[in-house]
């Protein structure tokens, strides 16, 4: 992969995180207002990001999405998503239990930091084995 397409991933990868997360807080807002439990679907949407962050950087470092660097960034880019949407739900959310998706913003958190621990060593492997 070129820099110029590594830098073209770059820059749409923190443009849809932040398309991706302005409506994940402004849910958060309007839950906080109305306390009815509709705050899982952030909660909901980061844990899916996160999981398929998670699943992107188990197949890159198992080398199934091919040889090349894609995998493993898409891997990152998913989980840090993740990690942004679950902060911004955790952080506009009440007790576990209430409905306001706190448990499922601390999964999404948790799954984030998997993936990109996965991604990140799916990187560093496909590096390694670019340079050799």
């Amino acid at each position: 992969m070129s820099v110029r397409h590594l830098s073209t991933a770059a820059a749409a990868a923190v443009l849809a995180v932040v398309v991706c997360a302005a409506p994940a807080a402004a849910q958060v807002a309007v839950a906080a207002e109305k306390d009815d439990g509709s705050g899982r679907g952030p909660a909901m949407a980061a844990s899916i990001v996160a999981l398929i962050g998670v699943v992107l950087g188990g197949l890159a470092l198992a080398r199934k999405l091919g040889s090349g660097l894609g995998g493993p960034v898409a891997s990152v880019v998913a989980s840090a998503a993740g990690i942004v949407i679950g902060a911004v739900a955790l952080a506009g959310s009440d007790d576990v239990g209430s409905g306001s998706g706190r448990g499922g913003a601390i999964v999404a958190l948790l799954l984030g930091v998997v993936g990109l621990a996965l991604g990140g060593l799916a990187l560093a492997k496909a590096r390694r084995a670019v340079s050799a």
